[in-house]
């Protein structure tokens, strides 16, 4: 038996143990994050969202991770830097952790046994196989995969790298979530 998602230990990009209980009762969106992404632009339209809705108990959980093509090259304070000066990150950021592979974070296994399926998948996968061979499913696609927690904390909903916040299939989602459905 596996510990429960808000029991899983972990690290703020400042440092700080925590767990995902010091959101308990809140929507949050997970998102495995880089900076030198062609996808790293989400940052803007993630910060957005997390503005509009995080007075109704919303929240966007950063996890830089440098698992797909060195895109997260940097430390926690570099990330941290860049991630204020380019996007004016208000959302939590938390420590660099891996997303895929041997030493995948606990958080990030937990997430894709619960929800092995990406909405928005295919498109994305597609155009990594000109790259070679793309992490199989369940595992994390790329950069920007977003699993979305509802307040009770059940994994609720997935989307795949390419799917970004303004999109409707997401947005629904988040309202859904927000609303109690």
């Amino acid at each position: 038996m596996t510990a429960p998602l808000t029991d899983i230990p972990l690290r703020t990009i400042n440092g700080e143990t925590t767990t995902l209980a010091a959101y308990a009762g809140k929507v949050l969106l997970v998102v495995n994050v880089a900076s030198k992404c062609g996808l790293t632009p989400q940052y803007a339209g993630l910060e957005a969202l997390y503005r509009e809705k995080r007075e109704a108990g919303f929240e966007v959980l950063g996890f830089p991770a440098n698992d797909f093509a060195g895109q997260e090259p940097g430390t926690d304070d570099e990330i941290r830097q860049f991630c204020s000066l380019n996007y004016d990150v208000s959302f939590p950021l938390f420590s660099k952790i891996a997303v895929t592979g041997a030493a995948i974070h606990p958080l990030f296994e937990a997430l894709t046994h619960a929800q092995p399926e990406a909405t928005g998948e295919g498109p994305m996968r597609e155009k990594l196989r000109a790259f070679g061979t793309p992490n199989p499913a369940p595992g994390v696609l790329w950069n920007f995969e977003k699993f979305l927690i509802d307040r009770n904390g059940r994994v609720v909903g997935r989307f795949a790298p390419d799917v970004t916040a303004d999109d409707p299939r997401l947005r629904a989602a988040v309202e859904a979530a927000l609303a109690g459905d």
